[in-house]
């Protein structure tokens, strides 16, 4: 199964409201909307890909609760970004001061800012440049640190705000940097 596309642009623009209802009626799908409007239907992931994107959701919350400085998040969370967009990363982290700055009803729903770190993780239904794309509209919404890890190239890319992206080999260790002060993860082809 592939990911699906719908252009909803002729027929109907869904206000934020109305995506997040579309989402609560059909909670067996994955759904994304990127900010030309257009509704993305991603398919499930193989057992291979859900255990790595665990993995890494594991590292994040086990350095998080050491560290105490924000909130993460697993790909069921969608984010409303400020260019519209509502997007849903592998794993992401939010800095609790600006987690703490939502209102409980924008808590509970879709939370209406771009994560300070995402992950994306390539699965074998993925298109890298899809990910690339997806990845680019983090960086230019905000987003601090992003890692896009594609194990079946070998390598990661890293998205920095305002640097170019930097390509590196798999394994390595990635460094949380100064967005996640002393987070380290060891990457391994298995």
């Amino acid at each position: 199964m592939n990911t699906v596309v719908l252009n909803l642009e002729p027929i109907a623009h869904l206000s934020d409201e109305q995506f997040y209802q579309l989402c609560i009626a059909n909670r067996d799908l994955s759904l994304e909307m990127n900010a030309a409007g257009e509704l993305i239907i991603m398919p499930p992931v193989g057992g291979e890909s859900g255990n790595q994107e665990a993995g890494l959701i594991t590292d994040l919350e086990i350095w998080n609760r050491q560290a105490k400085l924000g909130k993460v998040f697993s790909s069921s969370t969608i984010f409303i970004l400020p260019n519209g967009a509502k997007r849903s990363p592998d794993a992401a982290w939010v800095k609790l001061a600006r987690w703490e700055a939502l209102t409980p009803e924008q808590r509970k729903k879709f939370p209406p800012l771009v994560p300070d770190f995402a992950i994306e993780l390539r699965s074998e239904t993925d298109r890298l440049k899809s990910l690339q794309e997806k990845m680019q509209e983090y960086i230019e919404n905000g987003l601090r640190l992003g890692w896009l890890i594609n194990y079946q190239d070998g390598k990661v890319e890293i998205y920095r705000l305002q640097k170019p992206v930097e390509v590196i080999q798999i394994p390595t260790i990635l460094s949380g940097e100064d967005v996640l002060p002393g987070l380290e993860m060891h990457l391994v082809n298995d």
